[in-house]
């Protein structure tokens, strides 16, 4: 039995989930989500609880147990409570600025850089502090890695955009001179 597949994931009040063969939607007070069922996964609701359970013990159905588990346990999570990321901007003359919907980011580039916010997805600017939220994790932490690469930071001066919980290994500079 899969370790994470066989763990049952609690309801929270205000959330309901319907399964139909191909499909399971998850509506909470944050909005829906539906995800396509894999072949050999069943869903099965006792009470406050969901149970994922597996056709046989087949390495490919083995494999799908613990992934869809997961899927739907962060389908519950994400209209209950919500995802969010927050990313840190540093350096000299680095800016962000909501720009209605959009972000706009200055990055020492010769331009603005504008970054467009899929639907589905806030972001709130605090001082150079992006944070990215949403009730789909997959979809949070995707806009998060594509602002990231806009200006990925540098291990010098630790200079561009990173992750609030992230450390930059930093080098020394020239000649092996420590600073």
């Amino acid at each position: 039995m899969s370790r994470v597949g066989k763990l049952p994931i609690k309801i929270p009040s205000g959330v309901t989930i319907t399964a139909t063969d191909s499909v399971i939607t998850v509506n909470g007070s944050k909005g829906s989500l539906n995800l396509n069922t894999l072949e050999g996964i069943t869903i099965k609701q006792e009470g406050d609880e969901l149970n994922v359970l597996r056709k046989n013990d087949e390495a490919e159905y083995k494999a799908k147990h613990g992934l869809m588990r997961t899927l739907i346990n962060n389908m519950v999570v994400g209209v209950s409570a919500g995802f969010s990321k927050k990313l840190e901007i540093n350096g000299v003359g680095y800016r962000v600025a909501q720009q209605g919907q959009d972000l706009k980011l200055n990055l020492g580039f010769s331009h603005d850089v504008i970054y467009k916010v899929p639907t589905g997805i806030t972001t709130a600017v605090e001082q150079n502090t992006i944070t990215v939220s949403g009730i789909d994790k997959q979809q949070v932490g995707q806009v998060a890695a594509e602002i990231r690469a806009l200006k990925k930071p540098e291990p010098y001066k630790g200079k561009g955009i990173k992750y609030s919980d992230e450390r930059i290994l930093r080098k020394s500079g020239k000649s092996g001179k420590d600073k």
